[in-house]
């Protein structure tokens, strides 16, 4: 029995993981080996990632495996989207890489679109407008002469930037780079007049690659230090939600996807970008998938008001399991909604008052125990849900017959149940460690072992279980 092991490294912005996937047969299955923390860096009023320590992170990483004695027979990255490191012309790293949670683009699109407009941006890109984009870091990096963009010769976004660590090759790979606002979604290539607005060359860019191609080896001096080879390392879907994606077990095209955590993404897959005067309207992005698709998509907020309840909740001696809040939910009868997209409750001082405040405004009941409050956290998602999914389907090509939910959230029954009847479609739960599975099974894609997503999407949803919800 042949076994190949692959080693997904999962990036989050306050976490990362390094996860085995194992591929013996038509049976797949996945390991956490390590874990280790992702912090920015505060300096003289600018935040930065701190590359180095999670460089460090990844060589403990595969230290381990190798005192595991596990053979991987490749390696691949995926992180957060649109943050960048900068490259000297000797091939040296510029300093630390900005963080998107860095309030030096405040404003910045509003001052970008005088030079040109917010319509034509996305005309070019299909992307919604965020502050945090590259695009708008890089205008204003060059607005404010930032020494490394004025001396660099490549810019390469994390996961390409971390992989160029370990192998010394250069690359830009084509999901993470769709993150930016800076990539024609028709052509794969960067919009040179966007990097001219920006003050950037197109030299800086390198040529974009698909995911499942090889980037190249460890190097020979990490491959002595961790033990482990110099194994391939594959440029896989490098932004985490492109990852995710191609772990939806769905197994026809008809279908949406809900990512779910503290942030939610739902979208649809689809061939080409849709880009039209709806779609702008609406503020769906269109972002780069596996083998060439399209993940057409809108950001919800997601249980981050639920978190931040609970942790307010907290600090007052309250301690409520997610068990415990779907049981308070399911037995409460209020019925108070409120839109969770809503900007007051992006961070709020105190998330439990914004909500008691919000249905008061709009003349409801305002919760008044946690049980209610649970609740209409619960409901008003879902709720959400059904008002995303209803612009989605007047927008897709396709009828969407089932929405398949991944992610940590995928795990809260309660939700689901809610969504399902919500929206009136079935919801598919599973697998809530979508992201590391789909790293590993590109990596298993590019190695010839699996034909295609979909030939990705059968092992998957024969290798973990999975719960259906019918809409009631």
């Amino acid at each position: 029995m042949t076994e190949y092991n692959f080693l997904a490294f999962d990036i989050g912005a306050t976490s990362g993981r390094a996860i085995v996937g194992t591929l013996s047969n038509d049976k797949f299955e996945v390991k956490e080996i390590n874990r280790f923390p992702n912090s920015m860096v505060e300096l003289h009023g600018r935040y930065y990632w701190n590359i180095y320590a999670l460089y460090t992170s990844l060589l403990e990483s595969l230290a381990i495996c190798s005192r595991q004695r596990i053979t991987l027979h490749s390696i691949g990255i995926d992180t957060w989207g649109v943050d960048f490191g900068y490259i000297a012309p000797d091939g040296s790293l510029l300093g630390l890489p900005r963080s998107y949670r860095d309030p030096y683009t405040e404003g910045a699109p509003e001052d970008f679109f005088k030079q040109m407009s917010r319509e034509e941006v996305y005309k070019r890109t299909g992307i919604q407008v965020m502050p945090f984009n590259t695009l708008y870091q890089l205008f204003r990096s060059g607005a404010d002469t930032f020494v490394p963009q004025k001396n660099a010769a490549k810019i390469l976004f994390i996961p390409d930037l971390l992989a160029y660590m370990l192998t010394g090759r250069m690359v830009c790979e084509y999901t993470i780079a769709s993150t930016s606002q800076l990539l024609n979604p028709q052509t794969y290539n960067f919009d040179s007049d966007l990097l001219k607005s920006v003050g950037v060359s197109s030299s800086l860019m390198s040529p974009v690659i698909m995911p499942g191609t090889l980037i190249g080896r460890l190097s020979p001096s990490i491959s002595r230090r961790t033990g482990t080879g110099e194994i391939p390392v594959i440029a896989v879907a490098g932004h985490d939600t492109a990852s995710a994606v191609a772990a939806v077990p769905a197994s026809t095209p008809h279908f949406a996807y809900l990512n779910s955590g503290t942030w939610s993404l739902m979208g649809i897959e689809v061939d080409t970008p849709i880009i039209n005067k709806e779609s702008y309207t609406n503020n769906f992005t269109n972002e780069g998938g596996i083998e060439g698709t399209i993940r057409f998509l809108k950001n919800i907020t997601g249980m981050w008001i639920l978190e931040r309840c609970r942790d307010e909740w907290m600090r007052t001696g309250l301690n409520y399991s997610y068990q415990d809040m779907e049981r308070m939910a399911e037995q409460s009868n209020f019925s108070s909604l409120i839109n969770p997209d809503d900007p007051r409750f992006a961070n709020p001082e105190s998330m439990l008052k914004e909500i008691a405040a919000y249905c008061e405004e709009t003349g409801q009941q305002a919760p008044a125990s946690e049980a209610e409050y649970v609740h209409c956290i619960f409901y008003s998602l879902a709720n959400r849900y059904k008002e995303v999914l209803g612009m989605l389907s007047s927008m897709s090509p396709f009828e969407i017959m089932q929405l398949h939910v991944i992610g940590g959230g995928s795990q809260n029954k309660l939700l689901n149940r809610l969504t399902a009847n919500a929206t009136n479609i079935p919801v598919i739960a599973g697998p809530s460690e979508a992201t590391a599975i789909g790293n590993c099974l590109i990596q298993a894609k590019s190695a010839g072992l699996l034909t295609d997503r979909w030939d990705i999407r059968r092992l998957i949803a024969a290798s973990f279980p999975l719960e259906t919800f019918q809409p009631q």
